[in-house]
């Protein structure tokens, strides 16, 4: 199972969430209350979310937990700072060079 969701998340966090809410639901069930959370964890924090469900399976964070949440939301904010470098908006520094 967890050979499957690494190579999901080679193809994309939400095609990752979709097959693995699909294939394992109690467990997003028990990390999420509602499923408005992981909804919108869907939309804008796909691997924020993800992380949150590998290491948070009862609900709660603990520990060492913590860092590797903060990694999940490294890898979503350089995602929306990446798509921003890459339509070609830079600080204004580097427009007057």
């Amino acid at each position: 199972m967890c050979c499957l969701v690494v190579a999901l998340m080679m193809l994309g966090p939400r095609f990752a969430i979709l097959v693995w809410w699909i294939t394992d639901q109690p467990r997003w069930e028990r990390a999420f209350d509602s499923f408005a959370w992981s909804f919108l964890g869907f939309l804008f924090l796909p691997w924020t979310t993800l992380t949150f469900v590998l290491v948070a399976p009862n609900g709660g964070l603990a520990g060492f937990d913590w860092v590797w949440l903060a990694f999940g939301l490294m890898a979503d904010l350089s995602s929306y700072g990446g798509s921003r470098y890459g339509r070609g908006y830079t600080s204004s520094y580097a427009r007057i060079k």
